[in-house]
């Protein structure tokens, strides 16, 4: 990336609620200095004139969903040097790719008054249409983590972002085993770090909203929801809740 001149950046959003691209938004004041380094191109929910590409950094939101979807992330990454998959609708379907499992059409008539004007397709990474440069997972992104990303591109520099499982976050902020204590089903020995371990911190189990971590151990995982008593259909809701797709060849093995 040069770094004479301000790298531009666009935001853009697919099939998603908007929950990350607002959590740029939510930095406030702490990102405004960060942003000076930045020439924001394109961003619509905080601006109306925006520019078109090409662009150094595209941050995309939400999952490709329809036929639509697919012609935008195409041109979204022929228009930028690097693509960030924002959230985890973008990094692997998010919520919505549970419908993946059903039939659409059954979906569609439950939501829509006239399903048949409805063209969508399964809920997928971004990823799966096109190459991605970084992932910044989470529902919705950990805003740490997002400004550490922003910090990294203004100085020219590839983002860390951790590697591991919710579970090493846990044991370095002295938080009790939610399995070992409550003996409740917590999907953070297989979910990628990087929020800080929220919802066990808070009492309550990972949910897994981050996706598998780089060394995710599926079998040990599922053998111990079986000893809490899960039963396979409960495991595979567990699984596909938030990143179904990235746990697809396990889930099908149950």
């Amino acid at each position: 990336m040069d770094r004479q001149a301000r790298p531009k950046v666009a935001v853009f959003k697919l099939g998603s609620c908007g929950g990350c691209i607002v959590q740029i938004v939510n930095l406030g004041e702490k990102v405004l200095e960060v942003l000076k380094n930045f020439d924001i191109a394109y961003f619509p929910i905080v601006k109306s004139n925006n520019v078109e590409g090409p662009y150094d950094v595209c941050l995309v939101e939400g999952s490709v969903s329809t036929p639509e979807d697919v012609v935008r992330i195409k041109e979204i990454r022929k228009n930028c040097k690097i693509l960030v998959a924002l959230g985890s609708c973008a990094c692997f379907g998010g919520l919505q790719s549970i419908g993946n499992w059903a039939r659409h059409r059954e979906l569609e008539g439950a939501a829509y008054k006239e399903p048949l004007a409805v063209r969508s397709i399964k809920a997928l990474g971004i990823d799966e249409y096109v190459q991605v440069d970084v992932y910044l997972k989470g529902c919705p992104v950990a805003e740490e983590e997002l400004l550490e990303l922003l910090k990294a591109f203004s100085a020219g520099i590839r983002p860390y972002l951790r590697p591991h499982s919710v579970c090493v976050e846990c044991k370095l902020r002295e938080i009790p085993c939610i399995m070992e204590t409550k003996k409740i089903p917590c999907m953070g020995p297989v979910t990628c770090a990087g929020c800080g371990a929220i919802c066990p911190s808070m009492g309550k189990p990972c949910e897994g909203c981050r996706g598998p971590s780089n060394d995710a151990n599926l079998a040990s995982l599922i053998e111990a929801f079986s000893e809490l008593g899960l039963s396979r259909y409960e495991i595979l809701n567990k699984l596909r809740k938030y990143a179904g797709e990235a746990f697809r060849e396990v889930s099908e093995l149950l």
